[in-house]
């Protein structure tokens, strides 16, 4: 089925979340540009994405290329100024607000995830640089970024170190007035292409034995060693690439020691992005299912022939899958929304590996649910929806996988105080009475129990309470959306999930504290 770009849904959840509260933010400009990039994720980037799978990267002499049609996408992207959508115009770009990016990255994931994943990492690179960069390094390289002719990657992970980055090896020394690097990097998207005219690497590499103390930030420019691309269960079209410097020029980036703090900038911007990854693939997943099952005839309800859709059960599971599109998104967008009000960090702290988290569940879970719709039709290549689970499988571990940030919302976030910013937060969406009283129930008890056992039944606890809420929301809103009848039962459906889960989650935390 051809794909269809969900503008209404995103800017409807934009309005109901309070995106029209930033000043920046012109809610009119946002739809013409969205709707825009819309029909170009439907002309140039979708066409390509089934035939990408197929196809997949070659690695040959060294060099790395990606499948047909991908560098003339890339071309048209570049020129009609999307990858400098939000970097400041004195650079070169539009200078929109970050929040478009929770527009245009949803919809472009949708298309085609493996060239987002290849494309998308740009605005984290420019943030970076504008954070900590010299007047040159802002200079030289946003302009490339935002232009097309240069695109971003973000070497952290070896083959001995994934998410415990204190095991970094990769060197860097100084050579003179410069820095030079050595080592090895794995699982590096888009380490080596043939779609831009050069690369931009942000590279963690380390400059003492200092721990974590010990890791600064650079930039190495331009193509690198890559020794092999990785054959993947899916993101066939995006290079995962293994590549090893061996006395590479670099440029540090910020100060020495401190490249942690710098990479976090980037990090950050991509873990709401795999949010926003998985929204758009169970987004994707409910649109196949619910087109199939609206469609196909099958059986009877009351002497009549009835669709798919009509019987109570196959109801129930599409409604399932838009239930976790939509709040997904609205979790992706309220992280979206208060980085950029920049009056709430310790919220943000919680609210960016909540989104994460959920919106990659909602991915697979979407898809796999999906399958289950279209029946034998749903195990066949026919209707993608095998592609929707092989590419949203990767967002449930990349970028931190689930269960780190699960261990991380039950243990930093309570101790720096972001889980008491959450609480504030829920109060102020009208969250109710009994669902906060569950809430802090089981935030009193990762505040005086091990924190750690009861991480992940925490973060179910976490993430339903911030459905009900997200649902209060869109409830309220409901009359502005272009299908209010859907919205207001999609809502109630995903709110009596969310409190079975609420109370399953508080009985597991239960039972884990009296087993000891």
């Amino acid at each position: 089925m051809e794909f269809c770009a969900p503008v209404d849904d995103i800017f409807f959840s934009l309005r109901a979340l309070g995106a029209e509260e930033l000043t920046d933010w012109d809610g009119d400009l946002a739809r013409e540009i969205g709707e825009h990039f819309g029909r170009f994720a439907q002309d140039v980037l979708a066409p390509i994405n089934a035939t990408g799978d197929a196809q997949g990267c070659r690695f040959e002499n060294g060099r790395v290329y990606m499948p047909d049609g991908c560098k003339d996408a890339f071309a048209q992207l570049a020129a009609d100024g999307w990858q400098g959508l939000t970097t400041p115009e004195e650079f070169g770009g539009q200078g929109l607000s970050p929040l478009m990016l929770g527009v245009t990255s949803e919809i472009f994931s949708g298309a085609n995830h493996s060239m987002q994943m290849v494309t998308g990492l740009v605005p984290g690179a420019v943030r970076t640089l504008l954070n900590f960069g010299t007047d040159y390094q802002k200079n030289t390289f946003i302009p490339k970024l935002a232009k097309g002719d240069m695109i971003a990657t973000m070497c952290l992970t070896e083959p001995g170190a994934g998410s415990d980055l204190a095991r970094i090896r990769t060197q860097a020394v100084q050579t003179g007035d410069g820095w030079s690097i050595s080592g090895e990097k794995i699982f590096i998207s888009g380490a080596d292409q043939d779609i831009s005219d050069d690369i931009f690497h942000l590279v963690l590499a380390r400059t003492s034995d200092d721990g974590l103390k010990g890791l600064s930030l650079f930039i190495v420019q331009g193509r690198v060693n890559v020794t092999r691309i990785e054959e993947k269960m899916g993101l066939h079209a995006s290079p995962t690439c293994q590549i090893a410097f061996d006395d590479t020029p670099a440029q540090l980036i910020g100060k020495e020691g401190q490249g942690l703090m710098a990479m976090f900038t980037m990090m950050n911007h991509a873990r709401i992005d795999v949010a926003l990854q998985g929204v758009a693939h169970c987004t994707r997943a409910h649109d196949i299912a619910n087109r199939y099952a609206s469609g196909r005839i099958q059986g009877q309800i009351n002497g009549q022939d009835a669709r798919l859709i009509d019987h109570d059960d196959v109801g129930r599971m599409i409604d399932d899958i838009d239930a976790m599109a939509m709040m997904s998104r609205g979790f992706a967008h309220l992280a979206l929304i208060e980085l950029e009000k920049n009056e709430r960090p310790d919220l943000v702290e919680f609210l960016t590996p909540l989104a994460k988290i959920y919106g990659s569940e909602a991915g697979v879970r979407g898809a796999e649910i999906g399958m289950q719709v279209l029946g034998g039709y749903g195990y066949l290549t026919e209707y993608s929806l095998d592609q929707t689970y092989r590419d949203a499988r990767i967002t449930m571990i990349y970028e931190g996988a689930n269960g780190i940030h699960t261990r991380a919302l039950a243990t930093r976030c309570v101790k720096i105080g972001s889980a008491d910013a959450f609480s504030i937060m829920l109060d102020d969406l009208g969250t109710q009475k009994d669902v906060l009283g569950l809430w802090e129930k089981a935030l009193g008890m990762v505040k005086s129990k091990n924190a750690v056992k009861l991480a992940h039944y925490f973060a179910q606890v976490a993430m339903h309470t911030l459905v009900i809420a997200v649902a209060n929301q869109y409830e309220k809103h409901a009359d502005q959306a272009l299908d209010p009848i859907r919205v207001k039962r999609v809502v109630t459906h995903a709110k009596i999930n969310a409190r079975a889960e609420i109370s399953k989650a508080i009985i597991q935390m239960e039972c884990v504290e009296n087993l000891g």
